[in-house]
């Protein structure tokens, strides 16, 4: 058995190790006892998307949470940083959500948060999974009487939805604002379009139909064009594009273009700073961030940090340097004066925020940074040995770093949930950087399978 944790807690295709049932109940009993303390029993929050095998997942958790002596609470369908601000709200030791985010319907995860509403750190995964690893967990299981028993609550959506609304100004309005919403089939469908209405916004959600198979198919923030076309469509001043667990946020101006996370962060925390409120002066982003972001930082004043790749490094970043805003270009921003963690709703509202009290539309906002020609191919691997130890490879970045000098960059990576090799190049020109790109995933692909 291969180590569990990537980037983003446990990840892979659902019914095959290690998103299998037995695993699962392995987890349950492992963040069970990693969370117990002699005072009471261990109270944990479990969550999902809609994946049709979250009911399998759910499920072995409960059974692994009660058989070690735990008690769970079953939330149901509810998006990942809903789940941790339950858990926080609630006082539990832990909550767990079951979910792979913008991976197909095939995949599933289990994504784990302390009882503060974070998720965990690389020490307390360690111990998770050297207690599944090596097979300690049947003999710490407790007699009979004192194995635990699970709950299920039904109010959880209502208590987001006033937690989410909070954030938002009262002294602003989006009385009449044409919204329209993709939910992506995924956990965002029912607490989304409940949030904006409820704020006075004229709401049309798209792809809020889940079946358990079509999350993230062809929707959502990895798949914004119905969203484009329905934006256009209506009039719509914003569109919202939410991934399946509702964590990350894609936004589409009122012309149908798609704005990314980087844009986003640009603007809020340039907000921020007019009102007095980006702390330290500070944005945090992550090396995978057009080079434009970094430009603009400077344009506007204020100090930019890359951090490594995954919302959980950005969040460490930001909490040792004292910044109040963070995130990934993929659309996953975390405001720390408004939760723990990435949240896409949470987002949405910041955005709108901004829009509302600069008085201008999204396509103008978004000018404020330029994005520099891009290429990002993703290349399927079989082995995934540290880059610097190919020379192959190493060679083909050189020569693409000598050509690019100060008009562009090169970053290659792997991913932390897939065996994918990331090759990113950012260049001067469209055409330039799509060659430049194409000419290392070539090599990588030779030297890697």
């Amino acid at each position: 058995m291969g180590k569990l944790f990537g980037t983003d807690g446990i990840r892979g295709e659902a019914n095959r190790y290690p998103m299998d049932a037995m695993t699962a109940f392995s987890v349950g009993q492992a963040v069970t006892h990693l969370f117990s303390n002699g005072d009471h029993r261990t109270r944990i929050i479990i969550g999902k998307d809609t994946r049709i095998s979250g009911y399998m997942l759910e499920g072995s958790l409960e059974a692994g949470i009660t058989s070690m002596g735990g008690n769970p609470y079953l939330v149901g369908v509810l998006p990942t940083p809903g789940i941790a601000f339950i858990t926080q709200s609630m006082r539990a030791d832990a909550g767990i959500v079951i979910s792979a985010s913008h991976n197909p319907y095939q995949d599933n995860g289990i994504k784990i948060f302390s009882g503060e509403g974070f998720k965990l750190s690389d020490d307390q995964e360690a111990f998770i999974e050297d207690l599944i690893l090596k097979g300690q967990l049947p003999e710490m299981a407790p007699p009979a009487r004192k194995m635990g028993h699970a709950k299920r609550i039904d109010d959880v959506h209502g208590r987001y939805i006033v937690f989410i609304k909070s954030s938002f100004p009262r002294r602003l309005s989006m009385e009449g604002m044409k919204i329209v919403i993709d939910a992506s089939n995924g956990a965002t469908y029912k607490v989304a379009p409940a949030v904006f209405t409820e704020l006075g916004a004229d709401v049309e959600i798209i792809h809020n139909n889940p079946d358990g198979i079509n999350i993230n198919d062809n929707c959502g923030s990895q798949h914004t064009q119905d969203l484009s076309k329905r934006v256009k469509e209506k009039g719509a001043a914003i569109g919202l594009a939410f991934d399946g667990d509702g964590d990350r946020l894609i936004a589409v101006d009122e012309n149908g273009r798609e704005i990314t996370g980087d844009q986003i962060l640009i603007i809020c925390s340039k907000v921020l700073k007019d009102q007095g409120k980006l702390k330290n002066d500070l944005l945090v982003s992550t090396v995978m961030s057009n080079l434009g972001l970094t430009i603009a930082c400077k344009k506007y004043g204020f100090k930019h940090h890359a951090a490594k790749v995954g919302d959980r490094y950005v969040l460490e970043d930001m909490q040792s340097l004292g910044a109040v805003i963070g995130g990934e270009d993929s659309g996953h921003l975390i405001f720390l004066n408004h939760h723990t963690t990435g949240d896409g709703i949470l987002t949405a509202m910041q955005l709108i925020a901004a829009m509302i009290s600069e008085d201008k539309p999204l396509s103008e906002l978004a000018g404020m940074m330029d994005i520099f020609p891009q290429k990002l191919i993703n290349v399927e691997v079989k082995n995934k040995p540290e880059i610097s130890s190919v020379p192959e490879v190493m060679e083909a970045i050189r020569e693409v770093e000598t050509e690019l000098g100060d008009e562009g960059r090169v970053l290659v990576r792997y991913s932390g949930t897939q065996n994918v090799c990331r090759v990113m190049v950012e260049g001067p020109t469209d055409d330039l950087t799509e060659k430049h790109c194409s000419q290392i995933a070539d090599v990588v692909k030779t030297a890697l399978n």
